[in-house]
């Protein structure tokens, strides 16, 4: 067969030009090939020499900028022409096949044009780039020369009667029409740019995003090709393998997608759907209405999208039909075609019957029908996550106006806000990701089932009822899940609570010897919790058996159906592989429906919430308030009210004359020239009534002015409505009636341009016209940030007067302590501080602001005397003074009254007096005198508090005990961190070597917890499961191969129907159906079993942790913070507890379907594995780089979350600090910074994900395309059974879902097994030594019963590798001594304490107690028989007779008596339940110093001989402390106590004293000795302290 351009036929009317040159066929195709000639020669050199020279002059991501118009339409109709190409390619190769000799030109110039068409778009692409128009001009002839020779050849088909029945003719039109649409386009760009025939060419500037070389999102800018495949995505993807990704490597988002602009969109949406008054929408419609507005553009293309990748799904089945009905065709001689103008010619019909030409096709469906999937994935997610970005905006716009009324009445709490960003707004995220299934499932289920019926006739319809009743199924089973989701969350939430307490406390609950009593409460939730885990376990295991059951049992009711009903069934190859694979295409939308519906619901419940939350109250706003006033509405107020005021007054001051003369004095003030009065006043209220609710007003008739540049105080009694006062002047009040003037400052630079007297006037009683005023709450507010940012607050950094800031609130000694200074983070609510710090800050803050008002709300309740009274003289006398600026201070502390220049005296929400205090002195005497007594009694109290070191002394101690040991394992962890940066290249390479494994340890430990039983079970049901799916359908394709060979032979003997020759479908059917049941059961061990599994770990692992937890030494909890072993009980447990065993179900699934598949397809074409060969390695090379980067992703995704989720609830409790500063929006700015940070990791995780999953479905629909060319071959030259082309084409077409499964579970798995290993290395951890020398049994019953105490030669240290607290002390305490040990803090006075309980390592000498060495006891007797009182009160949740005694070991009369003795008898009568009253977390519904007593209480009901009281009185007050001594020294009048004191003055009379220094013992004698010698250290500390 030799080769000729024309063919070498003898008759040679291939070279007839008889009738003219243009009428031979062969001619008009050699002419074509002309301009792609052209094009190749003149394109490559251009290509291949030019490109070094030019670049584009703007220094931009060049390579992504579009310069010209219609750039997409033109890489749109390049891949249509291209498509075209290879038909026409194909056409050629089909109809060339019926002739003798090969005529190159029917498919030659069709193959150059398919390289012209890819070098076109190659060539356009980097003119493009570079931006140089004016070689396009080379495109420009090429598409002119195609086009006339198309049209030439097309001219004459049509003059030859050549119709649309030829295919040919038909590719001819439209590649004339697509050549004429590309000109078009290409002439539209000269008219674009002007490039040529245009004297001035157009300048373009570049988009601004692509000017930022921040913004590294590029999806918006690039080409076509590279939007569809994520290429742009490979540089950054690999990278991630160099070196981790973080929030610089991801940079900034395009302004597109910004939260701002996105808000933008929708405040327009919200704001066209109020226009139309009257048929405005109402709540949870109009949200609807305008997120449809603003979000709805970009929801539909992904709509279409997905239509069209459904819609191509279903190419699949008809393909395999085609293919398999093609190579099942026993005569294959097909009519001759036509012959025409000397060629031969083909209908399209003839053409889609070739099996090859189907194979190529399915490919091409394939690749299209995933690409066009992605890509309605990524636009359906990006508009989520553009929508979750503007929705969190407009929450935080909101919470910046919202009433503080509503937080106060509990109508809205910070967690029910957090909850509406961190929940609800991902619930309507999720919903628009979701939404396109919604519209894409109806159509995908009715092609499917319209399909069926066309294959298999009626029988389809009873097969696709089957899987149709099962839905609902799925949906209850949905439903149920969810609910039992719930109630786990709600034991978890308990157990989590419990857990908390138990390790805040772990301490107490070591010295008490009570770890196992909280061990096991917290056991028994965990209890509860896992019989509700059952149930999920149950119900996902039913989901997962239905998943893999529903497809079985239809094909199965299909066939049978099938078989029974007709008599003559056609059953072929074709059929029965066609419908499987529909059926499989037809499960899957049921599956998503079941979720689809439960996130439609939950997002229509969220719209709700947000549509109330939205509708609450908020502040008056300026502009509103006018209006509403001048249109007379302001009278009628008045009207309203005019009532309430005096039943108010009179009921709280009956003398009413009293109140007209001070109204009438309030006149005659306001008589005095106005000019002046507003110079020195600086608020004005007059006549104010204020409220929080709608009941009665909080304040009523407020009269007050506040002077200008002096320091005014407001006291009065608890709850009469100072603070009230301060928000109702800064404006967070409701104003029933009255006026608030506020003065602009003389002295403000700022404001230099308005008059001094520019006030509003005063009918508008508008409170908003006031600078910013710097505002200390009197719960301190802290923000989760460095200690410095928390002062400066946004503020320039001015050294010298933070200095004198931090001087005057006394924090050097407290920053001193922190590990890295004023650096440190504060952790959220300050967690890390103690309430007097948080306190100092807060002030600071207000202190360092520049402003000219000073509110503070009682700056001084958690501060001691020594601490206020520098605070007072330093900060606010000093500092504020000297400044100028105008101070209000909310206060009790009645003896620094003398310092005010303006007192306000409150009383019931009313003013009672206001003036200097010589005014009140004259006009007020009782008052005054009242004031005198307080006053005194205060100052007494400051003679007896003495050293400074009290309360905050001891705070800073124990921060810095707990600092200290932060600091070592920070360090740890730090390291990991620093050996990444650092730049030893091989340290780099192998901690990047650690990124990229598995980590397969952690898997073992996970499975091996299972059990051996357990695994092998899983292992077995697995795979039998597997060879049991292989062996339904291999046992189909035997069946219906058997069905067309007894045809033939039928056909052969003539018998009119197959059954007659002795063939009987009975025996196929039965062992078919035993199969299928086989499997069904096999589908549901399987799911049983893992989900069996992952419960016996959640449970085995729980367990174990918590009784390592339990029995770790206090070291562990002094060097791990918190937090982090919290997150191993709550996140980390969850993960294990619901996540994993899903992941792995699904992991094991996918990855034995892929296996299985290539095992089924390698058998039947085993050349399959030659190919197979360079895709795994494609496979393997894109899931290493995906998993890490996926990895890095996810984690930057959930670091990104908390700042924003802590940001909200930080802002919603500092709404009044915030608000009063002025500083809405800072915060504002603040918010989008960590919304775009959070939104553009989940932008780029979505990329990453699209980048694996296009690039995996690719693989596989390559391995599609072998399979089928390879099985095709096979059949047609080897007799492979047809059966087995239908095999092979069908598992070909799932391998390549199932790699994308493979892959994303394998990065999952990986992410979470990672919790694993962390709650492993806990695992770790070496418990304390609980055995001792002697058994339980061996110790004395009553022991200790003297309680004499020696200590020899003893050394303490807090861990083998720390320097050691106490050196070689030697103590004698005889039975039923006091003794008393003091010393500076640091000295080990504690230490010495919890060496009794060998909560210390003790390496060297003893402790004796009554003549039992305490290190042979079992620790928990030991400390059992001891008792001590900690310096810091801990009580649990629960009753009071659980904290005093949870062993319940005591009787009542016994608790009552230890009550008396604490001095609580009173309290606790008086308590609803008494000793049954409930003690909530913490203790915080009792007071610090009845918290301490509390603990006194627990000691005495412990009725052990040696009392240990470690600086338990510091938080009490003196009298209750003296009456305390005298009682512990009568009730423990025969015991040993020993006492370490940080008020010297409570050990004066102690049998014995023992001063410490640096873990030495420095004196050790009588007290009255001590002080007997002038230079004994004792008697300075008793100087010190008087």
């Amino acid at each position: 067969m030799s080769l000729a351009f024309c063919g070498n036929e003898n008759n040679s009317v291939a070279y007839n030009v008889d009738g003219g040159v243009l009428n031979n066929g062969c001619f008009l195709d050699a002419l074509n090939v002309v301009p792609h000639v052209f094009l190749l020669f003149i394109t490559f050199p251009i290509l291949f020499i030019g490109w070094g020279s030019q670049s584009s002059k703007v220094h931009i991501h060049h390579s992504t900028w579009l310069h010209f118009p219609g750039h997409n339409l033109r890489w749109l109709l390049t891949f249509v022409l291209l498509f075209i190409l290879v038909c026409e390619i194909a056409e050629g190769i089909v109809s060339d096949g019926f002739s003798q000799s090969l005529h190159l030109h029917l498919y030659m110039p069709a193959g150059l044009a398919f390289m012209a068409g890819i070098t076109s778009i190659i060539y356009y692409h980097n003119i493009e780039t570079s931006n140089f128009p004016k070689l396009l001009l080379a495109l420009l002839i090429y598409w002119v020369l195609a086009f006339i020779m198309k049209t030439i050849k097309f001219a004459k088909y049509t003059e030859h009667g050549i119709g649309p029945r030829q295919l040919r003719y038909c590719i001819t039109g439209l590649l004339v029409l697509l050549y004429g649409l590309l000109l078009a386009v290409e002439i539209n760009v000269i008219l674009g740019r002007r490039y040529m025939c245009f004297a001035d060419p157009t300048e373009v500037k570049p988009p601004e995003d692509l000017q930022d070389l921040g913004v590294r999102f590029l999806q918006p800018f690039v080409n076509l090709l590279s939007k569809a495949t994520y290429w742009w995505m490979n540089t950054f993807i690999t990278s991630a393998h160099r070196r981790p990704i973080d929030l610089k490597v991801i940079g900034k988002l395009p302004i597109a997608m910004r939260a701002l602009t996105n808000y933008m969109k929708l405040r327009k949406a919200f704001e066209e759907q109020k226009k139309p008054q009257g048929t405005a929408p109402q709540g949870p419609k109009l949200i609807w209405q305008a997120l449809r507005k603003a979000f709805g553009r970009p929801l539909i293309l992904s709509i279409t999208f997905r239509f069209l990748a459904d819609l191509l799904g279903f190419a699949g089945p008809l393909c395999i039909s085609g293919i398999v009905h093609h190579i099942s065709k026993d005569n294959r001689t097909i009519q001759q075609p036509m012959t025409l103008l000397g060629i031969y010619f083909i209908s399209s019909k003839e053409f889609l019957e070739n099996a090859y030409v189907l194979a190529v096709l399915l490919f091409f469906a394939l690749l299209l029908q995933r690409t066009f999937l992605q890509a309605s994935y990524y636009v359906a997610i990006e508009t989520g996550i553009n929508l979750r970005g503007a929705i969190q905006t407009k929450i935080y716009n909101k919470i910046m106006r919202l009433c503080t009324s509503n937080m106060s009445m509990g109508e809205l709490t910070v967690a029910q806000i957090c909850n509406l960003v961190a929940i609800d707004t991902n619930q309507l995220m999720w919903f628009f990701f979701l939404c396109p299934n919604l519209w894409a499932m109806p159509v995908q289920i009715i092609v499917g089932v319209i399909l069926l019926y066309y294959l298999l006739g009626i029988s389809a319809l009873i097969g696709a009822t089957v899987i149709a009743v099962l839905a609902p199924v799925q949906y209850f089973v949905a439903t149920k899940l969810s609910q039992t989701q719930k109630s786990t969350l709600e034991y978890s939430s308990e157990r989590l609570k419990k857990t908390n307490e138990l390790l805040r406390g772990i301490k107490l609950l070591k010295l008490y010897a009570w770890e196992h009593i909280f061990c096991d409460s917290v056991e028994e939730t965990r209890g509860k919790e896992l019989t509700s885990l059952q149930a999920f376990a149950l119900y996902t295991s039913i989901s997962i058996f239905m998943n893999a059951a529903i497809p079985i049992a239809a094909v199965l009711t299909t066939f049978v159906v099938h078989v029974h009903i007709s008599e003559d069934a056609d059953l072929s190859p074709a059929v029965a592989f066609a419908s499987l694979s529909l059926f499989h295409i037809l499960v899957t939308p049921l599956f998503l429906l079941s979720s689809v519906v439960r996130s439609t619901v939950k997002a229509l419940v969220s719209v709700q919430k947000l549509s109330e939350f939205f509708s609450s109250d908020e502040i008056g706003d300026e502009q509103e308030t006018r209006a509403m006033l001048t249109s007379g509405s302001s009278n009628h107020n008045q009207n309203r009210y005019q009532a309430v005021p005096l039943k108010v007054v009179n009921r709280k001051r009956p003398p009413r004359d009293d109140w007209n003369n001070y109204s009438l004095q309030g006149d005659h003030e306001g008589d005095r020239p106005s000019h002046d009065m507003d110079q020195d006043i600086c608020i004005k209220i007059t006549s104010g009534y204020f409220t929080w609710t709608d009941g009665p007003p909080t304040l009523s008739n407020v009269d007050i002015k506040i002077p200008f540049g002096k320091l005014t105080m407001i006291v009065g009694q608890v709850g009469c409505g100072k603070s009230s006062l301060l928000l109702a002047t800064l404006g967070e009040m409701q104003r029933v009636s009255g006026t608030v003037t506020w003065n602009s400052f003389p002295n403000l630079e700022s404001e230099g341009d308005e008059s001094p007297t520019d006030r509003d006037a005063a009918g508008d009683g508008d409170i908003r016209k006031r600078g910013a005023v710097a505002y200390a709450s009197q719960k301190p507010w802290l923000l989760n940030a460095t200690l410095v940012e928390n002062i400066t607050f946004e503020m320039p950094m001015i050294k010298p007067r933070y200095k004198a800031v931090i001087e005057a609130c006394s924090l050097q000694p407290d920053i001193d302590i922190l590990p890295q200074g004023d650096q440190t983070e504060v952790g959220e609510r300050g967690i890390i501080l103690s309430g007097g710090q948080k306190q100092r800050i807060s002030v600071a803050r207000a202190l360092y602001q520049q402003t000219n008002l000073v509110f503070l709300d009682d700056p001084f309740s958690a501060l001691d005397i020594h601490l206020s009274d520098h605070l007072m003289q330093d900060g606010i006398l000093k500092l504020l003074r000297e400044e100028k600026r105008t101070v209000v201070l909310v206060t009790h502390k009645l003896q620094y009254l003398p310092h005010a220049d303006w007192i306000i005296a409150m009383k019931d929400g009313t003013i009672q007096t206001e003036g200097t205090l010589k005014d009140i002195q004259n006009s007020e005497p009782e008052l005054f005198e009242q004031w005198k007594t307080l006053m005194h009694r205060q100052d007494q109290e400051f003679e007896k508090e003495t050293v400074a070191a009290s309360m905050t002394d001891l705070e800073r101690k124990n921060l810095r005990r707990a600092m200290y040991s932060r600091e070592a394992i920070r360090t740890e962890e730090d390291e990991e961190e620093e050996s990444l940066e650092s730049d030893d290249d091989d340290n780099l390479s192998q901690v990047m070597r650690q990124r990229a494994t598995i980590p397969w340890r952690s898997c073992g430990t996970y499975l091996s917890s299972a059990g051996l039983l357990l695994l092998t079970l899983l292992l077995l049901s697995q795979l039998l499961k597997h060879s049991l799916m292989v062996a339904i359908d291999y046992w189909l394709a035997h069946w219906t191969s058997h069905v067309i060979a007894a045809k033939i032979e039928a056909t052969a003997r003539n018998c009119s129907v197959v059954q007659d020759c002795g063939f009987s479908h009975s025996w196929y059917l039965s062992v078919f159906s035993v199969l299928c049941c086989l499997g069904i059961v096999l589908c549901l061990a399987t799911s049983v079993a893992v989900e069996w599994t992952g419960l016996k770990v959640a449970k085995e692992l729980h367990h174990s942790l918590l009784n390592k937890i339990i029995l770790a030494p206090m070291r562990l909890f002094e060097t791990t913070p918190l937090g982090s072993i919290l997150n191993r009980f709550s996140t980390d447990t969850n993960t294990i507890d619901q996540h994993i065993p899903t992941t792995l179900e699904c992991l094991a699934r996918s990855t034995l379907l892929c296996v299985s598949a290539l095992g089924v397809i390698s058998y039947v074409t085993p050349v399959f594995l030659i190919a197979l060969l360079p895709l795994a390695v494609a496979c393997y090379f894109i899931q290493k780089y995906f998993r890490v980067a996926s990895r890095d992703l996810q984690q930057l995704e959930d670091s990104t979350q908390l700042p924003l989720l802590s940001h909200f609830s930080e802002t919603v409790e500092g709404l009044t600090t915030i608000r009063a500063l002025r500083y809405e929006p800072r915060f504002r700015q603040r918010l989008l910074q960590f919304t775009d940070a959070n939104n553009i990791a989940s932008l780029f995780l979505t990329a990453a994900n699209r980048w694996l999953e296009v690039r995996m479905e690719y693989v596989g629909a390559c391995v599609v395309l072998v399979a089928a060319v390879a099985s095709i071959t096979n059949s047609l030259y080897n007799q492979l059974s047809t059966g087995l082309v239908g095999l092979g084409l069908t598992y070909a077409l799932m391998v390549s879902n199932y790699m994308n499964w493979m892959v994303r579970n394998l990065a999952d798995m990986e992410v979470q097994l990672g919790s694993v290993k962390r709650i492993n290395g806990l695992l770790k951890t070496e418990p304390e030594n609980y055995e001792g020398l002697l058994t339980v049994s061996q110790v004395p019953d009553g022991w200790p019963r003297q309680g004499e105490i020696k200590i020899q030669n003893l050394s303490v240290r807090y861990d083998a590798t720390l320097k050691p607290v106490l050196k070689n002390v030697n103590a004698h305490i005889n039975p039923g001594q006091k003794v008393g040990i003091c010393g500076r803090t640091g000295s080990g006075k504690s230490s010495f304490s919890l060496a009794f309980f060998r909560m210390v390592d003790m390496f060297e000498g003893r402790i004796v107690i009554d003549d039992i060495d305490i290190a042979k006891l079992p620790l928990q007797t030991l400390r059992s028989r001891l008792s001590i009182i900690l310096q810091d009160p801990i009580l649990f949740s629960g009753t009071i007779r659980f904290n005093l005694d949870p062993e319940m070991k005591a009787t009542d009369q016994m608790l009552w008596e230890a009550l008396d003795i604490a001095q609580l008898k009173p309290v606790v009568k008086s308590l609803p339940g008494g000793l049954d009253a409930t003690v909530t977390e913490g203790g915080e519904n009792f007071s610090q110093g009845q918290r301490q007593l509390f603990c006194l209480a627990r000691a005495f009901v412990r009725k052990s001989s040696i009392l240990i009281m470690d600086e338990a009185t510091a938080s009490i007050d003196m009298a209750t402390e003296s009456i305390l001594q005298k009682v512990v020294m009568t009730a423990f009048a025969d015991r040993t106590v020993v006492t370490i004191a940080h008020r010297v003055h409570t050990i004066l009379n102690a049998d014995l004293v023992i001063v410490m220094k640096r873990g030495i013992i420095l004196e050790y004698d009588r007290p009255e000795a001590l002080l007997d010698k002038e230079d004994s250290v004792f008697t300075s500390f008793v100087r010190a302290d008087k």
